[in-house]
């Protein structure tokens, strides 16, 4: 059984980095470079840190364990990505609202990778951020709900706060904030949309099971066709992931198997959209004359090509992180622990009426 330090009030010392270096057989250098990012090891190598890092409870500044109420000037958000203009959104809500409360914000990547989440969160808690909002699309299965669980009880024991933004809430017995915003409202309001317009064969762009993004929007949609009463198709759903590139290459695998069979485009987001706009033109198709098209999340590539969409208040969202996790601190009751933001459409010009004499496609 993997040994484990308990806290100076427990009565032993607290973990040290010689400690795990030990545990996982390496350096005590290796381990530092690991955890800071800067070295390029073998995924081997950084396995067996991380996996040492869990087992000892690691915290980098191990007087954080003591640090509950005490002054911190940061808060911190962990993203996939940065170039993602979803995240960067967010991001630059959390920065905002950091910086009108006197706080500086500091941003961590994880590339999608959970050890690399581990890493950015431990580090965040040497760094003693007074919260550490994660942000972005998951696979909410048991091992997620089990890492974030850990994280959020390491946080609260080291006085910080886990915010889960944009992602579902983990239960009562975690200590998590969430700040989310009405994927599937708004992915209904989009598709009645297209259904009030005379649409009927509406073509899914985006499905990805198992992932709680387009998992929620899928099923605005399936709830707008059965409130319209047309039949749901699966066939008319795609898989892919919310990349421009992805938009792209699912119409042309669409189109390069047989007739159109569909009137309207919903792409699971603006950058599918896009990809989407590009394949439908080389192939003489016209948007909206030829085929409608709506996308979801209101980025700055949405306006760019006069797209109709769902705007997510996606600053505002890291702007809402913020102050809860911060007015949590201050109050330690009487704050929401769940909000949900409105979505609501913007309609410019890529969707036509779909005339109902009209069969041809």
């Amino acid at each position: 059984m993997a040994r484990r330090a308990v806290s100076d009030d427990e009565g032993r010392r607290p973990t040290t980095i010689r400690d795990v270096a030990a545990h996982a057989g390496v350096s005590v250098a290796t381990v530092s470079r690991i955890l800071s990012g800067t070295y390029p090891s073998a995924p081997a190598t950084r396995s067996k840190v991380m996996r040492a890092v869990r087992e000892l409870d690691y915290v980098a500044n191990a007087n954080a364990r003591g640090l509950a109420g005490a002054s911190s000037r940061s808060v911190a958000i962990i993203v996939n990505s940065v170039v993602s203009p979803h995240y960067a959104h967010v991001a630059q809500g959390v920065q905002t609202q950091a910086a009108l409360e006197g706080k500086l914000c500091i941003v961590g990547t994880t590339g999608g990778d959970p050890e690399r989440e581990l890493a950015t969160v431990q580090l965040m808690r040497q760094e003693q951020a007074e919260c550490v909002i994660l942000v972005g699309n998951v696979v909410n299965d048991d091992a997620y709900r089990e890492r974030m669980a850990e994280y959020a009880r390491a946080l609260a024991l080291a006085g910080s706060q886990l915010v889960l933004c944009g992602r579902p809430a983990l239960g009562p017995d975690v200590p998590a904030l969430v700040i989310e915003y009405d994927n599937t409202g708004g992915a209904h309001a989009i598709t009645s949309h297209l259904l009030s317009a005379g649409h009927r064969r509406i073509l899914f762009l985006g499905r990805r099971e198992g992932y709680t993004t387009p998992d929620s929007r899928i099923a605005g949609y399936r709830k707008a066709l059965a409130d319209f009463h047309v039949p749901h198709d699966p066939g008319l759903e795609m898989d892919g992931t919310m990349e421009r590139h992805e938009g792209y290459r699912m119409i042309r695998e669409r189109l390069d198997a047989g007739p159109r069979d569909f009137t309207a485009v919903f792409a699971g987001n603006d950058l599918i959209a896009a990809g989407a706009r590009q394949a439908l033109r080389e192939h003489g198709l016209r948007i909206p004359d030829d085929v409608s098209m709506v996308g979801f999340d209101d980025l700055p590539t949405a306006a760019d090509i006069d797209l109709t969409t769902v705007h997510v208040p996606h600053e505002e969202l890291g702007r809402t992180a913020v102050r809860m996790a911060l007015e949590h601190k201050r109050t330690k009751s009487g704050v929401a622990d769940h909000v949900m933001l409105g979505t609501h459409i913007v309609v410019r010009d890529t969707v036509r009426p779909f005339p109902a004499e009209d069969t041809s496609l």
